[in-house]
């Protein structure tokens, strides 16, 4: 067995005024600003063009156009899904440490060359300031490359037992077929993951990327060409879900599913799978994320300055456009004057804007269909004044981009429309408790949501988080103690949910990356019997 590096957690750069990791970030924007892409799919390691040409805008400036992208029908995912069941036959059969070794050379590019490239093309198309692209298009995404061919070490590690005169193995053989991997316009990272993690274990990939990701996934599958990844082993196509349903999700050869989305569309799609159950030569594993009401609870112990940061950077850093933002809060009666007044103030002084200028925290959402979205909700909580209070933000304007304000909404109602539904935008609703119901509050925490993602709760009476930690076992994949629920580092807080926020995977784990193979229990007879006989018929 090969060794591959140790894993560590890729340090953050802060891009401070003055630095040359800033300067460099700059020149990468504007050469990117100045050179528009034309963008095809990439079917067996060779660009296809359609002709079907979409125009890419940044989401925070409609007149800025990035490039263009060619748009695939049927006839495009047959040739993916052709080319994939193609390429696996070599590609599971390549030694693992050759597969691993792509993804390591694409870390290190990502990590050298290309970081500020891929920064830079993350604010621009994701409409991220300069530290949440680096901690997501650079950091996490090299995490994953790096800790993923790691755990597939220990996995292919771990071997059985053995007999006298006999050698057992076990064979940990990639999936039956092809990965249907969707993924998300939220994190470049999660493009860059999903589609990977399968291949590191030998396994081939269709990956469809958000048509708001298509600009970041073609620097990212430029990057993977550059490392050597092998053709047809990651077939990248954009393409309408119409275009998909009968050619990917019905096929006999689809041998998994890896998703992060809405819980909607997830359900679609394992309902097609369970419909068609019988046509598969094998049952396929599916795995997903799908989304979050996630939480925070103070206790009456909490420190309010602490509770008042996690909210702001917990509910609106990319807009609150993480599965993992704070989007419900409760507060104990007797913190909540204090927590008003210095969360309204820090709300109100949040710098909203393009995230070229380095001073904004705050940018704007991703398309047409979010910030259309996001502000039915604000129109709610303005149109039912008895149930709702906003406090602070509430205004929005898209006629320059998609800018929606940072919003705090006092609800009245623990069950309101607000408090309930998943909003996927920089709106947090907040619900006032009385001190003696904190144990009635952590039950309407647990009940309030379908979701089970991220949580947190705050206090420094231990026997207050003790309860909290046991009432909410199963609210949150991921909890969190005086801390906000966002964040998750690869490695260290694995990241996933249950109930209607998905299959609870781990994405950044070794459990992810066990669903990506199928053991084969092998046993060598070293001293083969040659007399049918047992001792006990003497």
């Amino acid at each position: 067995m090969y060794r591959v590096p140790t894993p560590i957690n890729e340090p953050n750069r802060m891009y401070e005024p003055g630095s040359k990791d800033r300067e460099e970030l700059v020149k990468a924007i504007k050469e990117l600003r100045e050179n528009p892409v034309e963008i095809p799919l990439v079917i067996d390691g060779k660009e296809v063009k359609t002709g079907d040409v979409k125009e890419i805008t940044a989401p925070h400036n409609h007149e800025l156009v990035l490039g263009k992208y060619h748009q695939g029908s049927e006839k495009e995912v047959k040739m993916a899904v052709e080319s994939a069941i193609e390429a696996r036959k070599t590609w599971e059969h390549t030694p693992w440490e050759q597969r691993a070794a792509v993804f390591l050379r694409t870390a290190e590019l990502l990590a050298g060359p290309y970081r500020h490239v891929i920064n830079a093309a993350t604010m621009l198309a994701h409409s991220k300031n300069a530290f949440q692209a680096e901690i997501d298009a650079a950091c996490e995404l090299i995490d994953f490359y790096r800790f993923n061919c790691y755990y597939a070490q220990q996995i292919y590690d771990v071997q059985p037992l053995n007999g006298p005169g006999i050698w057992d193995r076990m064979d940990h053989r990639p999936l039956e077929g092809f990965i249907f991997a969707v993924t998300p316009f939220n994190f470049v990272a999660i493009n860059g993951n999903l589609p990977a993690a399968p291949a590191i274990m030998g396994n081939v990939t269709v990956w469809k990327p958000a048509s708001t990701a298509v600009y970041t996934s073609h620097i990212l599958m430029k990057i993977l060409r550059q490392a050597g990844l092998p053709a047809g082993v990651i077939n990248m196509i954009f393409a309408r879900g119409s275009a998909i349903g009968d050619t990917v999700l019905r096929n006999e050869h689809l041998a998994g599913i890896h998703f992060t989305g809405s819980t909607g569309v997830f359900q679609t799609m394992w309902r097609t799978v369970g419909e068609n159950i019988a046509n598969y030569r094998a049952y396929p594993r599916i795995v997903g994320e799908t989304g979050g009401k996630d939480f925070i609870i103070a206790h009456k112990t909490a420190n309010v300055d602490e509770v008042v940061t996690a909210i702001v950077r917990g509910g609106y850093e990319f807009q609150g456009q993480k599965c993992s933002a704070v989007s419900r809060v409760y507060i104990p009666e007797s913190l909540w004057p204090e927590t008003k007044e210095k969360l309204v103030s820090q709300i109100n002084g949040l710098k909203m804007g393009d995230p070229e200028d380095f001073t904004n925290f705050v940018n704007a959402v991703i398309d047409k269909s979010a910030f259309e979205s996001i502000t039915a909700y604000i129109d709610h909580a303005k149109s039912n004044s008895d149930d709702f209070e906003i406090l602070a933000g509430g205004n929005y304007d898209d006629s320059k981009g998609w800018f929606i304000e940072p919003t705090l909404v006092l609800s009245k109602d623990p069950h309101s429309k607000l408090m309930e539904e998943e909003i996927f935008g920089p709106v947090v609703t907040l619900y006032v408790y009385k001190d003696d119901e904190y144990a009635n509050a952590l039950h309407l925490v647990d009940t309030t949501s379908p979701y089970a993602l991220t949580g947190a709760v705050f206090a420094t009476d231990r026997n207050a988080v003790a309860l909290a930690e046991r009432t909410l076992r199963h609210a949150a994949g991921n909890f969190y103690i005086n801390d906000k629920p966002t964040g998750s580092i690869v490695g260290q807080q694995p990241f996933g949910g249950g109930r209607a926020s998905g299959t609870n995977d781990k994405a950044g784990a070794i459990q992810n990356m066990l669903r990506w193979a199928s053991p084969r229990s092998v046993k060598e007879n070293l001293v083969p019997p040659r007399d049918y006989r047992y001792p006990f018929m003497g």
